[in-house]
Parts: C-alpha cells; structure tokens; sequence
C-alpha cells in the first residue's frame, strides 16, 4: 500500500522522535537532518533501516548522504513505493 506524504511525514517523525527523542512535531519537511535536528550519522542509519521496514522500501547506502532535509527523504520514499 503506498504512503502520502503526509503518511511519510508522520512516520519519520515517529522514527526520529523513537531514535532521538526529538518532538515529532518538530520534524518539519525543510528541517536538516544534521543541521537542524542534530541527527548524527549513527542514529540516521538506524532512521533509514526503520523508515525501510516501516515503508517496505529500500534506501541505498549511497542514497542516505542525498537525503539531506526531511523533505529529501518524504520524496525518496514516496518514490522508492512500489
């Protein structure tokens, strides 16, 4: 079933808020991951691995380092859906 993206939007924000302990609702599509939310790489990963199973969708490695604003990854994964 595929997402929107608002459905996307709401789910990185769970993921980043469970990783992180980031308020969701601060989880904005223009926010930078390591910019503004202060993600580190360690904790992005384990985002990815999570939006992955939470999605069904698969997100290269060398996919990550392009998914700079939450915005970036709302659109990957709206367009990685089957």
């Amino acid at each position: 079933m595929a997402h929107s993206e608002a459905d996307v939007l709401a789910g990185l924000a769970e993921l980043v808020n469970e990783e992180t302990g980031i308020a969701a609702d601060l989880v904005q599509p223009e926010k930078s991951f390591t910019d503004d939310l202060d993600i580190d790489s360690i904790s992005m990963m384990t985002i990815v691995v999570n939006a992955e199973d939470k999605f069904d969708v698969k997100i290269p490695d060398e996919e990550v380092t392009n998914l700079v604003t939450v915005k970036d990854a709302v659109d990957f994964i709206v367009g990685a859906q089957g």
